[in-house]
């Protein structure tokens, strides 16, 4: 993963507010809705205005305003739904310019929805409707809707300002040395976060919506000159095929685009921080941005991604590499320390140093159970306690998660329920499951596959384990790309930035793993000031 371009300005400056007059969210192109308007937007307002109370019957945060242009002398009405808008923004640039420049000015030349738009109205993104589908659409995305007595059609006004959360710093990815900022659940804010890291015209944002029902807007985000066309258009092609009443969270949207469904690793990445989205931009992925969640999604995944964070290209090359061999380490641990033990300690004794042999069955004496049965039952408390502590609200899962392991781990080697080994094994594999979170809940089932297999076939079957699981990594694709890649088939050059992180002024090339269209970063060298001078 190339280093993110972090651009040290602050958020006030880069995300519109809710008290801002400009607009930086176009209406989308919605679809029509299920259950609504069908029809042109015809000339007849009063028809226009029942057919609008008959299709938000009951809803009491549906918005009508009625005026008079006496200028024009017609009727007029703007609708809209309470919350989704600004009403100081109707009011400044909508009503009062129609109603001031009808009572002032001669409106008697403006005949038309066109000449509206173009002479009276002060806002800024507006998009001419025809059909009672194209305004549905435009209501339920948070857009007003101006219609004319004897005008065709209607005026789209986005006037977008609803609540939301400020950017703050994400909770999953936390950085020592790097971007504090994070993704929001506007889609819009999200956007703009990566427009400050990509200041070029290639950046492409191209809007769908996903959701017979929802609409959920979607974005997919990828630069023009770099991504590979064929992997933007299996992206479009994909969701395009995502046919559901509704996508509440990107997480779902996983689910129907991943390349390989029935496996338990991951093939579709997910990351809360804009710079690494940049960065993987830049490297000729293409990312997906849902609204109302904070995780932007990026294709193709690479396995070795999953050892990587944004940190390392952000501290020395020697310490970042350190991590990354610290990181694979803790996969093995976290993947095989159970099924270790249980092979060691039930079928192969000779393995274990004869003083540690003594120890552990002086520890196991009296045990009631044999050691695949404690620690199969110290693996079951270990995700019950880190469910609790997740679930519960912070300051409560907290106490939880470290009270109850302590004592639950004292109390049930004091109780002569399971060995002191076994209780060190599995707070040894807790651990180490931490330190690569975007493989904790796949390492929770490997996990018991490989308990089992120690069980039935002792060494032979955790070589048998990790052969299997090997080979099927190696079978996997993420949108046509090679997930073992740059190791299975290993290229040469894709190794600065794998489970090394060379010197950043040696990558010189974008991985070609992901077949971008300008393999070349930049032609750099290694700075040598002294030399120079």
């Amino acid at each position: 993963m190339a280093r993110a371009n972090n651009a040290n300005k602050s958020n006030s400056a880069s995300v519109p507010t809710m008290n801002d007059q400009t607009h930086t969210a176009p209406i989308f192109a919605a679809k029509p809705a299920n259950v609504g308007w069908s029809g042109a937007i015809n000339a007849e307002l009063t028809a226009n205005v029942a057919e609008l109370k008959r299709v938000f019957d009951k809803c009491s945060d549906f918005v009508i305003r009625e005026f008079h242009a006496s200028g024009m002398n017609r009727g007029a009405v703007v609708a809209f739904i309470d919350g989704l808008i600004r009403h100081d923004f109707i009011m400044d640039n909508v009503l009062k310019p129609l109603i001031v420049y009808s009572r002032e000015g001669d409106a008697g030349d403006i005949d038309s929805l066109e000449k509206v738009n173009a002479c009276a109205l002060l806002a800024s993104d507006t998009k001419l409707l025809h059909t009672g589908g194209d305004a549905l659409g435009a209501l339920l995305h948070g857009d007003a809707l101006l219609m004319i007595d004897g005008m065709a059609g209607g005026i789209a006004i986005s006037a977008r300002g609803w609540e939301r959360r400020n950017i703050s710093e994400p909770q999953t990815e936390t950085v020592v040395f790097g971007s504090r900022e994070g993704f929001t659940e506007t889609i819009r804010v999200n956007t703009a976060l990566l427009r400050r890291r990509v200041y070029t015209n290639d950046l492409r944002m191209e809007m769908m919506t996903i959701g017979s029902r929802t609409q959920t807007p979607v974005a997919i985000s990828y630069l023009s000159e770099i991504a590979d066309p064929e992997i933007v258009e299996d992206v479009k092609r994909r969701l395009g095929g995502v046919d559901v009443d509704s996508i509440e969270n990107s997480g779902a949207l996983i689910e129907y685009i991943e390349s390989e469904p029935a496996s338990l690793f991951e093939t579709v990445s997910y990351t809360e921080k804009p710079d690494v989205v940049a960065a993987k931009l830049l490297e000729g992925r293409v990312a997906i941005l849902v609204d109302g969640s904070p995780f932007a999604l990026v294709v193709p995944m690479l396995f070795i991604e999953c050892f990587q964070t944004a940190e390392d290209y952000s501290v020395r090359t020697y310490y970042a590499t350190f991590l990354r061999i610290i990181r694979l380490i803790a996969f093995f641990v976290s993947l095989i320390a159970p099924a270790a033990y249980i092979t060691l300690a039930s079928r192969h004794h000779e393995l274990i140093p004869s003083d540690l042999l003594f120890t552990m069955a002086s520890s196991s004496e009296g045990l009631p159970f044999p050691s695949f049965i404690e620690t199969a039952l110290m693996l079951i408390i270990f995700e019950i306690l880190k469910e609790a502590g997740i679930r519960l609200p912070k300051p409560v899962g907290q106490a939880i998660s470290i009270v109850g392991a302590l004592v639950m781990g004292q109390a049930a080697i004091q109780a002569g329920l399971v060995g002191a080994p076994v209780v060190i094994v599995v707070a040894l594999t807790a651990v180490a499951s931490f330190a690569i979170p975007m493989l904790s809940n796949t390492l929770t089932l490997l996990r018991w596959f490989m308990l089992v297999m120690a069980e039935m076939f002792g060494g032979y079957g955790l070589t048998l384990g990790l052969l299997v699981i090997f080979v099927h990594l190696a079978s996997l694709k993420s949108f046509g790309v090679l997930y073992m890649s740059p190791i299975a088939p290993i290229r040469i050059r894709d190794l600065k930035d794998a489970l090394i992180r060379a010197p950043l002024w040696s990558m010189k090339y974008r991985p070609i793993s992901v077949r971008p269209l300008d393999p070349v970063r930049k032609n750099s060298r290694k700075p040598d000031f002294e030399k120079d001078e």
